[in-house]
Formats: C-alpha cells, structure tokens, sequence
C-alpha cells in the first residue's frame, strides 16, 4: 500500500514537472511572464514606495524608522476635515457639470434633428488638443476680477461697479474643471446614446407620450449607468487633477488634495515628502474607490438589456421650432470649451504685452513672441524633452498595451486576468501620488533614474498605459483569428506571427493609440511638475512657469504652437486609424 501511494506521488510529481516544462518551453508563456513582471513592477513598485514613505520619520533618500506620526499629525489637524470637504464638492461640482454639459450635447448631436448637430458632434471633442493647464489660464484671463475681459465687457455694457464673476473662488475652479472634463463625459455618453435600441422610446411615442415624456422617462432611466459612469470617472480625474487647481486653487488659497502634496512636497521649506506621501495615500485611497464604481456602472452598461447587437437605426427627434435652439445651446457650450480659451491664447500670444483690448491695439500685433519661443533655449529643450517623451514614451507604452491585449484576449492562459488588474491600479493612480510614489521609489535605485527624464517617461507610461490598452483591445478584436492560425500551422513561431501577420493588422488602432498618447504626453504637468530637473524639463511646467513670471505672451504663442502640433497629430490619426 505504501509503495503504491509512492508511486502515484511521483507520477504526479512527474506530470507537474513536464508540465511546467512544457508551460517555459513555449516562447508565448515567457511572453506572458515577462509582460506580468514589467506591469507588476510598474504599478505595483511605486504603490509600495508610496506606503513605505508615509511611514518613515526621515526625509526623501535617508534611512528611517517605521512610525505613524505622520498619519497622526495629517488627519488629526482639524483643518484637513475643510480640505477633504473641499476636495469632494470640487469633485462633485466639478463632475455633476461636466455630465450636464456632455448629456445635453450629446442628445442634441445625437438624438435630435438640431441644424449643423454633425459639426457640434465633431468639434466636442476638440478641447482635447488645448492642455488643461492653458484653458485654465485663458479662462483666469476671462474671468479675473481686476481685468478679466469678460467682467469688463460686463461692467461697461450694464454700468456695474463691481465685477459680477470671480475665477478666484470655489464655483470659478469648479466651472473651469467641469469644461476640461465635459469632453470625456461626452465621449462615454454618446456611445451609449449611439448603441441604444429606441424601440422602447417608439413605444412610448404609440401610447402617446411626447418627445419631453419620452426623453425623461425613457431615454434618460435607460442611460444611468452611462451618466454614473461618467460622473464617478469624472469624480475622480477632479480629484486628483493639478492643472486647474495649480492656477486656480493655489492663488485663492483654496486647499484641495493636490494643492495639499504640493505645499509639503514643493511649496514649503523645508518641505516634507513623508507627510505630502500620506496625503498622497488619502487621494489614492479615495481614487480606488471611484474606480472601482466606475467598472461598477461601465459593467452595468454593458450587460442593459437595451444595448444590443441588433441592427436599428434610431430616427432623431424632430425638435420643431426649437430645433434652432438647441443649436444655439450647443453653440454656446462649444464657444465656452473651444473658442474663447483659443481667442485668448491668440490674443496672449500676439498682443505686446496682455492687457484688454481695444480696437487700437490692431496696429500693435506683433510676431514677437512666437520670435521669442523659437529663439529661446530653454523652449527648444523643454520642446525637445516633450518631443522625447511623447514619440519613445508612447512607442513603449503601445507596446507593451499591444502584448498585454494579445494576452487577454487572444491566449488562454491561465492567470491572464492578472494583467488587467495590474493595469487597472496605475489607472486610479493620481498623478501627484504617482510622482511621489515615484520619488521614493528611485531615489535609492540602482540604476541612475532619479532626477532624470527617464523617470518621467516611466510615469506616463504607468500613468496612462489604460489609453494605449484600450486602443490595442479595441483593434485586436477585430481582427479575425484565421491569418494567425494560418501562420502557425504554416510552422512560423509566435514571434514571427506577431511581427508578420498580428503587427500589420493591427496597425490602424495602434497608430491611432500611438499619436493619442503623444498628444497626452506632450501636455501632462500633474506628474512631470514633481518629477522634473531643470535639464529634463518638459512643455507642461514650462508653460506654468512662464505664466508665474508674469509672461503671458510667451505662454499664449507656446500654447498655439503646441495646438498646432495636436491638430497636426490627430489629423494623421485620422488617417491611419482607417482601414485600407
């Protein structure tokens, strides 16, 4: 009995070493173990780091003691109570106004017969191009209560003696990060607004209820989960958003989350990275949680029972009289998102020196400082960086999105739903907790990262790697698995398959990711401002540097430039993202 169970031991021994013999022969598993590696380390490294540095008595790079000081002294001082009260009603404004503003876009684009709704349709998803750090600026230039040109326009047509609008204040910051947000509300509405059955609206109509009935009753119940999937996604870009807050919140001592980690980390002497990182893990804690929601509500979208793969071609709602209407309003939010921001950077970058114009001022327009950036050192290496980052950065992270949506969804092996969760914790990350995460996670590390723009490139791509997966996933589904089958029953190896046959066919959605992430990375400031070297500089804390010292011509031509550029991208985008 004894020699027998013996043997069935090592029978079984032996299955599960030729097994994992088998699992290390096939080149697809070391694929597999090598892209689980590099995304575990990636988000997982800088997680721990995070932790690790709220719980040290001892500054950035010094060797410590464990201690809870830190979280004491940081949520215990009454004053962060207003600070996290602060930072969800910016959140909360902030997200509830960008969802207004995209729902009745997009049923006016989508859903009505408004005039020109194709054209409104299209250029929602401009202000994409602007970075949030400029839109910021241009509406501080609007709405300021000293020269704000929309005030003064105001007070001049009504008689007013006092400004009727404060950008320096918590409805000011609120409004500018609710346009910055709209367009990625309006992209998440209007798939779902596109992908719904209106057969249930048709039979309101047959019981007699009216176009407003319906809209109430059916259409807007049917899209919650899109609408819950925007607002909590939106929740959480607010939160951990820099850009708005950095021109905004900072001078009208506003204290938000990031405002927070970025006293401590930067704008205080001595600073103080351990608190400003348990700041950080309050954010990230809070990020997760949203998140998590937002799968939640997206998984909800997906599994409506009006959602489906049938053929119907929804007829668009005939507005009547008020069709012109509506399309006045969606002028009036495309003139907000789009075309006062890019008549102020305009006027920023060809005017001497900003001030409100005058019908004068046409005889003073000058080139000058579009002469100025492009003479400028400092500009061309910041350019240079941004250009560095944006071309080797992407390329690195559509890779690794390339091989990572292979593996998820054209492979069966086991534990491939690890790398979507892997890829999911850099998602909820911030920006100013990934910096800092960051920072102490190089600071000590062998290789010489640190204060260098490699640990820069190393945060876009951790950062947003969940943009580049998404275009990867989006394409390899599809494309059809017969080619591949036939390259490898013709004996080509999975390295020749994905070079010869997977590559090309994807190269439409890969190039599209490719030239997005550019765009993303070309204009980033949240985590490039902590992680940056003045020989590492790139375009976002150039810009916000260049408006602190009182340049605004200067920063209106670089933001032109940079606009150019986006257009230029996205107009090849366009191209490549098309299937021949």
């Amino acid at each position: 009995m004894d020699s027998s169970r013996i043997t069935f031991t090592g029978a079984l021994a032996r299955r599960g070493l030729t097994r994992s013999r088998s699992f290390l022969n096939q080149p697809l598993h070391w694929v597999f173990i090598g892209v689980t590696a590099i995304l575990g380390f990636l988000s997982l490294y800088p997680s721990f780091f995070l932790l690790y540095g709220s719980f040290l008595d001892a500054p950035l790079g010094v060797p410590g003691h464990f201690t809870l000081q830190n979280y004491v002294q940081a949520y215990s001082d009454p004053v962060v109570y207003r600070l996290i009260l602060t930072s969800f009603i910016f959140g909360a404004g902030a997200s509830g106004l960008s969802v207004a503003l995209a729902l009745t876009l997009a049923w006016i684009t989508i859903r009505t017969n408004a005039p020109f709704r194709r054209l409104f349709e299209l250029t929602a998803i401009i202000p994409n191009i602007l970075p949030p750090l400029l839109i910021s600026i241009s509406w501080v230039l609007l709405l300021n209560p000293n020269n704000g040109l929309i005030n003064i326009i105001l007070k001049s047509l009504f008689g007013l003696e006092k400004s009727p609008f404060n950008i320096y204040s918590l409805p000011g910051l609120i409004f500018v990060e609710g346009l910055i947000l709209t367009p990625l509300a309006f992209l998440i509405i209007a798939a779902a607004l596109k992908g719904m059955d209106p057969s249930l609206e048709e039979s309101a109509k047959t019981l007699g209820s009216g176009e407003l009935g319906v809209a109430t009753r059916i259409t807007f119940p049917l899209m919650r989960p899109a609408i819950l999937a925007a607002g909590t996604l939106n929740f959480v870009r607010a939160i951990e958003s820099f850009d708005t807050p950095a021109i905004i919140a900072l001078p009208a001592r506003i204290e938000v989350f990031t405002t927070k980690i970025w006293r401590e980390a930067l704008g205080s002497f001595p600073t103080n990275h351990n608190l400003a990182a348990t700041y950080g893990v309050g954010i990230l804690v809070i990020a997760l949680i949203f998140v998590y929601l937002y799968r939640h509500f997206t998984s909800q979208v997906e599994s409506f029972s009006t959602v489906t793969g049938k053929a119907f071609r929804p007829f668009p709602i005939n507005l009547g009289a008020w069709k012109h209407f509506a399309s006045v309003v969606a002028l009036v939010l495309l003139i907000m998102m789009v075309v006062l921001p890019m008549l102020v950077l305009l006027l920023m970058a060809l005017l001497p020196y900003y001030h409100v114009p005058t019908w004068e001022d046409w005889q003073t327009l000058t080139l000058n400082n579009f002469r100025y950036v492009l003479s400028n050192q400092r500009v061309y290496r910041a350019f240079g960086n941004s250009l560095f980052l944006g071309t080797v950065g992407a390329s690195l992270c559509m890779l690794l999105a390339v091989l990572t949506a292979y593996l998820t969804v054209r492979t069966k092996i086991a534990g491939r739903g690890l790398l979507e969760g892997l890829v999911f914790v850099p998602w909820a990350f911030p920006g100013t907790a990934l910096a800092l995460g960051l920072l102490w996670a190089y600071v000590d590390f062998p290789l010489p990262i640190y204060a260098t723009i490699w640990i820069i490139m190393i945060a876009y791509i951790t950062r947003f790697l969940p943009y580049g997966l998404r275009a990867a996933t989006t394409t390899i589904i599809q494309v059809h698995k017969e080619l591949e089958e036939a390259s490898i029953a013709s004996g080509a190896g999975f390295f020749a398959t994905f070079r010869r046959v997977i590559f090309p066919l994807m190269r439409p959605g890969i190039m599209a990711g490719w030239i997005i992430l550019v765009t993303i990375f070309m204009r980033e400031f949240s985590a490039s401002i902590f992680l940056y070297s003045p020989a590492s500089e790139p375009l976002g804390p150039l810009l916000y540097f260049l408006y602190l010292d009182g340049m605004r011509g200067a920063v209106g031509a670089l933001g032109i430039l940079i606009s150019i550029i986006s257009i230029v991208l996205i107009a090849i985008a366009q191209r490549f993202s098309r299937w021949d």
